[in-house]
């Protein structure tokens, strides 16, 4: 018996080390392309912040009610699917668990609120030392439950007991598990984003101390009238997509041009004219699967010139080894530009996108993780296309206007072919066309490009 149980250890020890040298093998950096092999994962898995948003979830940006132990448990088994997969993730409560207990009491100190207004003669300097004793006794755990409550204590005053007596109001993180959104994640490095809703600003410094502490010290964060949020992000191997609408404007793409921030030499800003909640970032009516295949909802697939559904871009470029870029084309179809670049486009059906299936994360090429209960039709459509389909139960979390991407930010990806920025398997497929040239934003070349263009992975001009 004891020797069948070593034999089991030896084994499991055995398999062990054989994944670290696998992992090992493979080089992970900042996510260069949406398709490539996933490595490590920040989530949140909600808690106790999200009841005051439950109940009355149009206030707390939610979609509907649901039940706050439900969406955890979904939660919970989402991340273990994806750790059943070699990923490794990391959440924002051991993070909070690790950091140093000094840095928790400023974040709690930034947000516990002692309001005396309704005492005129009280003396300030004396409530906020009392504020800050309060403080400095705090355990962590209770430190991090004012992080994510954010109370304000509104004081009166009273004949009885201790003289003091209060309403507690709170202003809590309920949005937070949708990680995507706090920050972006480029081939350069991590952006700290500026929230459209002013509730879910504070979400960003705890965002921004979690990067500190693994060591991934942020190189921007957007200031001023600039918005920026990381549901409007896409990272597509030598190209960034980047979304324009509802939660991001101009100046805060802007903000990342200048400070060079996206890693890519072209920039395709997706602009949105529809401006629906429901599709309030760009990855939740386009998506990408591989480096020739991607979805998108059919309404705006199908959608003509003046309909509110009906995307353009513009596309920004600079040259290879410079920092400026300039506008290089406007207004353009955005379906036209997709199909032109090469991309098979899955269409998601209305009943489909309602639930949505085109948030879904992909892991490696051409698996992806997807909430569950979609239509046959959709599913056949996948398979047809060769994707592995992880479909996870997510029916309370989805209430709260977002799924699998949302839930997400992908802080490593395996190393793309950073020589030539472009994936090999697309330059060639002896299947349908054989060898492609491009040009720098990415689009099939023809005999009448002129300027630079890469063929066979290698730059070179044409006259």
């Amino acid at each position: 018996m004891k020797r069948n149980i070593r034999c089991a250890l030896v084994a499991m020890f055995a398999i062990v080390c054989a994944t670290v040298q696998a992992q090992d093998s493979e080089k992970m950096v900042y996510p260069q392309a949406e398709w490539s092999k996933a490595g490590d994962i920040l989530m949140h898995t909600p808690g106790q912040e999200l009841f005051n948003g439950v109940i009355h979830p149009s206030a707390g940006l939610f979609e509907d009610y649901f039940d706050v132990d439900k969406a955890a448990d979904e939660h919970v088994g989402y991340i273990e699917m994806l750790e059943k997969n070699g990923i490794r993730v990391h959440t924002v409560m051991e993070i909070l668990q690790e950091v140093g207990i000094d840095s928790l009491r400023e974040l709690a100190s930034n947000v516990l609120i002692y309001d005396i207004s309704s005492i005129p003669d009280e003396d300030a300097t004396a409530m906020e030392n009392y504020r800050q004793d309060v403080l400095q006794k705090m355990s962590r755990n209770d430190l991090i439950r004012c992080i994510l409550l954010q109370p304000t204590v509104k004081l009166s005053r009273t004949d009885n007991n201790t003289g003091y007596e209060a309403q507690y109001i709170q202003n809590p993180l309920m949005n937070l598990y949708f990680t995507r959104d706090q920050s972006i994640t480029t081939p350069r490095g991590h952006i700290i984003c500026s929230m459209n809703s002013s509730q879910r600003a504070p979400e960003t410094q705890i965002i921004e101390l979690c990067y500190n502490h693994l060591g991934l010290k942020p190189i921007l964060r957007i200031e001023g009238d600039g918005r920026l949020e990381g549901g409007d992000y896409l990272p597509a191997g030598n190209v960034s997509f980047i979304g324009c609408g509802m939660r991001t404007n101009d100046e805060g793409i802007r903000q990342m041009l200048e400070a060079d921030a996206f890693g890519h030499d072209t920039v395709v800003v997706v602009r949105d004219h529809k401006l629906w909640q429901m599709q309030m970032h760009l990855d939740t009516h386009f998506n990408i699967i591989d480096s020739n295949l991607c979805t998108m909802v059919r309404s705006r697939l199908e959608a003509n010139p003046g309909d509110p559904e009906y995307g353009t871009c513009d596309i920004w470029a600079r040259k290879p080894g410079t920092k400026q870029y300039s506008l290089w084309q406007q207004d353009q179809p955005f379906v036209e530009y997709i199909r032109s670049r090469g991309f098979e486009i899955i269409p998601i059906d209305e009943a489909d996108e309602l639930h949505y299936a085109n948030n879904f994360l992909t892991i490696a090429p051409r698996h992806i993780m997807a909430v569950g209960g979609q239509s046959e039709q959709l599913q056949q459509r996948l398979a047809d296309a060769g994707v592995t389909v992880e479909w996870i139960p997510l029916e309370s979390l989805i209430d709260g206007y977002g799924a699998a991407h949302c839930m997400t930010q992908v802080l490593q990806r395996q190393a793309y072919d950073s020589a030539t920025g472009i994936n090999p398997a697309s330059i060639l497929d002896t299947r349908t066309r054989g060898t492609r040239a491009y040009r720098l934003d990415g689009t099939f070349a023809t005999p009448a490009t002129r300027g630079i263009i890469i063929e066979n992975g290698i730059k070179k001009a044409t006259r």
